[in-house]
Order: C-alpha cells, then structure tokens, then sequence
C-alpha cells in the first residue's frame, strides 16, 4: 500500500490511500482503536491513514487524528478529477468498503485542527494546568533556546503545540502561548472543545497509547519508544479482556485497567467498561504520570529525586500483590515491584506453580521455602544488590548513555534489557560479565537441572505406584505444570494430597529461583540455599 498527501480540503488535509486487492491480510479484532502510528508533537492534528486489511474482498480502513467527524472519499482512476463520497461522517476512524475494483484510490477529511493554547483549559481544569506547567513538558521550548536549535524546523514539533499547521506555532512573538509541550499536544486540538465544552465531538481525545509519547520521545536522541517496542512491557500475554482477568491479571498485564485502578475506579466499573478495551499492554502513561511531578526520598541513599514516576525506584518492605490485594496506596514499593513480585505464591497451592514474576521477592529474600521453616515475609534476606544499588532494578536494567552521534545513538534504558556492565564495576571491577556467566552457568543452572533430576527420580522410581503409573517422571508436578514440564498434565486435585510435604516444598523452590529468571544474579546466596534445601529434601524421600 502507499500513502500518499494531497492538498487541502473543506475537511482539512486529506490523505490518500492506495489499495491493492493483490494483499490479503486477517481482520483485526473489533476493540477500542488507539492511536496505532508515532506523529512528531504527539495527537496527530491532520488525519492520517493508518492502515488496510483484507478479508473475502472486504477492507478494513482506519485512520488516526483529532475528534471529530471524518468523510472517506474513493476514485478508481487518478485521472479523474472526482472524489465521490464513500459512506456517511464518521466518528469511528474506522469504515469497512466491499471492493469490487481491482484498484481504488481513498483519502480520507477530517476536523481542520484549531489549537487554543493551554490557558483555554485554565478555567475547567485548573489542576492539571497547574501541575502540568512544572514538568519539563512545559519548559520543552526553553530546552532548544539553551543549545541555540529553537529555530531548527526539525526539532519545534516536539518541542512546541502544533508547529506547521494552521493555528499552530508559528514563533514565540507571533505565538507565545503556544510555546512548550501542553495539553494539546497529548490530546489534540482543543479550541472547538473550549467554546463549546458541552459538545460531545470535540471532546479531546484522552489515549495511553505509547504511540502519543512515541511521537516525539523516539529517534537517535531519545529512543525511548523504540527500546519499550522491544521490551515485555509492548506486548500483551493472553486475552485481557474477560471480565475475570480484567481486576486479577488485569493490573499487571493490561494498561487501562491499571491506569484506571490507579485512577481510583471502582473494580466493579472496570470489570464492566473495560471489556473491550483491556488488551492495551503497559504503556508510558502506566508508569509516568503525564500531568505532575513527585518528589521521592530513596530509602537507600536517602536522595530526593523529583521526576514523574507514579512510585519510587526504591523500597525494602515486604510486598505481593494477590489477585485482590490493593497496591494503589503502595508508595512504598518500587516501580518495577509494583508487578514483579510473587503475587502470594505458597508451597501449599498445587493447582500450578508460581507466577514468573518474583523478581522483587527473590531480590529480598522474601520468597520460598527454608531449611529452618522461618517465615520469609517477616524474615527477610535481602541481597547486597538489594541494598547497595541505589535505584535496584533500575540501577542494572535501565542503563542509559548520552547521545554522541547518528551511529553513536543515546539509551534511555527502556528495552529494560541488562546491555551494560560499567554499573557493576562499582563493586566487581575485574569481570562483571564473566561473575554473571559463572553465577548463572556453573551455580545456579546445575542446581536447578539437578533438582529436576532428582525430582524425576523421585517420581519414576518412589511415588506412590497410582502416581507413578498415570503421570510417570511428571509424579512431582502441578497439576497444570510450569515451564520444566510444558504440554502436559500433572496429578489432578485429589492425587495432589499424595505428594509428600517435602516434594511440594523442593518443586516450589525449583520454580521461585526459576521464574525469577536471573538465575542468581538478584540474589545469589539466597537462589543457592533455596536450591540445596530443595535437593536435599527429595534426597530424604528417594528410596535407598
């Protein structure tokens, strides 16, 4: 396909879209759209195509820009001079056409956008301008004039409201109030909202897409976008949208049900208006509060770091996050902590096993079984990295650099990849990477594939015979096995009182020190007790 602009319309600017029945391509599922393209400056002001399906000669088209209504415009011939209107105004930004031409040309028209200025949403919503106007957002024009490039048409975008469209930033005497990152640029064109806030229309629009924030924190400078768009956090797992994930899986797997519980929605209202619009995955806005900054003491260090993170990046209490825990008062917890915790995992639940998210627990020693039978939650063994890197997980997953060059491009950290080792030399100046290569391949790995060994053992050689015979070397598992045994499986309810404590207990380390996923690294010391113990207890049930 190809995209294509052409000049101006009664609309606005249109666009127009080429679709070749030779592409076939599945529909997508009907949710709510998002904005699914970065534009420079944020909400797109123009309408813009953004994409066509195929299915049983049926297209999909959809497009992206400011609230209002749109006109899908179609020709079959370029050298015709007329657009025939295509369908009814249209709200949705999305329209299905029956193609019964080989080619046809579409463009679509839209709201021409009027920019007011963020002092047209003073009066309505006085806080949020208020706490809005101290973030970096509004000084983004005053960055430029400290290095000279507040003229370069390349960088006002971002750094202004609206810049190259009509009603947009023109300079800071002819335009001064639309200088600076504002509402605007987040929600799109807001003078028409402002004159008539009762009209339902031109209501801005309010999106968590990463793809509002894309727009301008992206490319060489600030790739921020593009390293999130690789990471665990751009990616949905499962379908979110069933109202019993929504409140459960929900707050850690699904942006708007978060952000909506963060907001302080009631949980019946999420389970009940988010049901089409859950499979957001967690986005800029889940983590960063677009609208204010915070101060945050770090536990550790004792420094107070002013930034727009919802929580710290630091805390050493005690913390998991049960399906019906409530963790929107939890300032106390970091960031990353906030999911990656063991989500009350127990030895005594044998219907699967942990979830792979005890990072934070693994990291404290707050998880697992020990030989001495004490309670980990009020009995921590917290590693040096908990306590010696000031900002924990960020300290090693964020590494950042500043931007050299085109083929020297900044890191802002956000792929949350471990791609660095210059924070480690702090404390292992020889061979970081090679300390990281041993812990994890000759200390922790060979314990783990041990103890599955033996738990094998246990299972084909000293379970019970009615285990032995219906589940053979999966005798030990859950009865929806993890990750070491995919595909099949395990003993039922009823069979699960079988096992015996101490095999319940060895599997449930297995899987903690497993799932963490760091094989070690978190916290070395303590991976290698959970493992030793687990080994020796179904060592004490094998036979002789």
């Amino acid at each position: 396909m190809e995209e294509v602009r052409t000049g101006q319309h009664e609309f606005g600017r249109v666009f127009t879209l080429l679709a070749c029945l030779m592409s076939s391509t599945a529909a997508l599922a009907e949710e709510v759209p998002h904005l699914s393209i970065t534009q420079p400056g944020g909400m797109p002001g123009w309408p813009v195509m953004t994409g066509i399906q195929y299915s049983n000669y049926v297209a999909k088209l959809s497009w992206d820009g400011p609230s209002g209504y749109y006109q899908l415009y179609q020709k079959t011939n370029l050298a015709s001079s007329t657009w025939q209107k295509f369908g009814s105004p249209n709200l949705n930004r999305t329209t299905n056409v029956t193609l019964l031409h080989s080619n046809i040309f579409f463009r679509v028209a839209g709201p021409s956008p009027q920019y007011a200025g963020s002092r047209a949403c003073l009066e309505c919503h006085a806080s949020v301008h208020s706490a809005e106007s101290n973030t970096r957002h509004a000084q983004a024009l005053n960055t430029l004039k400290a290095i000279h490039q507040d003229k370069n048409p390349s960088c006002l975008p971002c750094h202004t409201v609206g810049y190259g469209l009509p009603t947009g930033f023109i300079s800071e005497v002819a335009t001064p109030q639309l200088a600076g990152v504002q509402c605007e640029n987040c929600h799109g064109p807001a003078a028409n909202h402002a004159a008539n806030e009762m009209d339902l229309v031109a209501r801005p629009r309010r999106d968590i897409a990463a793809q509002v924030c894309g727009g301008c924190h992206n490319g060489s400078h600030q790739p921020t976008f593009a390293e999130w768009s690789s990471s665990g956090h751009a990616v949905v797992v499962e379908d979110m949208n069933p109202q019993s994930r929504i409140n459960s899986c929900g707050r850690c797997h699904s942006g708007t049900a978060r952000l909506a519980m963060v907001s302080g929605v009631p949980a019946n209202m999420i389970a009940t208006t988010l049901t089409n619009d859950a499979n957001v995955p967690i986005t800029c806005a889940v983590c960063h509060d677009p609208h204010s900054q915070h101060a945050w003491t770090n536990v550790l260090s004792g420094i107070v770091s002013t930034n727009q993170l919802r929580y710290p990046t630091a805390s050493t209490n005690y913390f998991s996050l049960t399906p019906s825990s409530i963790f929107t008062n939890r300032y106390d917890i970091n960031v990353c902590a906030q999911c990656h915790n063991d989500r009350g995992a127990a030895w005594t639940s044998s219907s699967r096993p942990p979830h792979h998210s005890p990072q934070y627990n693994v990291l404290m020693g707050t998880v697992g079984v020990r030989a001495d039978g004490s309670n980990p939650a009020t009995n921590p063994r917290p590693a040096s990295h908990a306590l010696l890197i000031t900002n924990q997980c960020v300290g090693c997953h964020m590494p950042t650099r500043e931007f050299a060059s085109e083929a020297d491009p900044a890191v802002t950290g956000h792929s949350f990849q471990v791609t660095a080792f210059e924070s480690c030399r702090t404390c292992h100046q020889a061979d970081p990477e090679g300390l990281v290569e041993f812990v994890q391949d000759f200390v922790i790995k060979p314990r783990l594939q041990l103890l599955q060994a033996r738990l094998d053992d246990w299972a084909t050689n000293s379970s019970p015979l009615i285990l032995r015979t219906n589940y053979g070397v999966l005798a030990w598992e859950y009865t929806t096995p993890g990750e070491l045994s995919p595909g099949t499986r395990g003993p039922n309810d009823a069979e699960q009182a079988l096992i015996p404590i101490p095999i319940k207990q060895a599997r449930f380390n297995l899987y903690i020190v497993n799932t963490d996923g760091s094989f070690g690294v978190h916290n070395a010391l303590y991976a290698i007790d959970l493992l030793d113990t687990a080994i020796a207890w179904v060592q004490s049930q094998l036979g002789p």
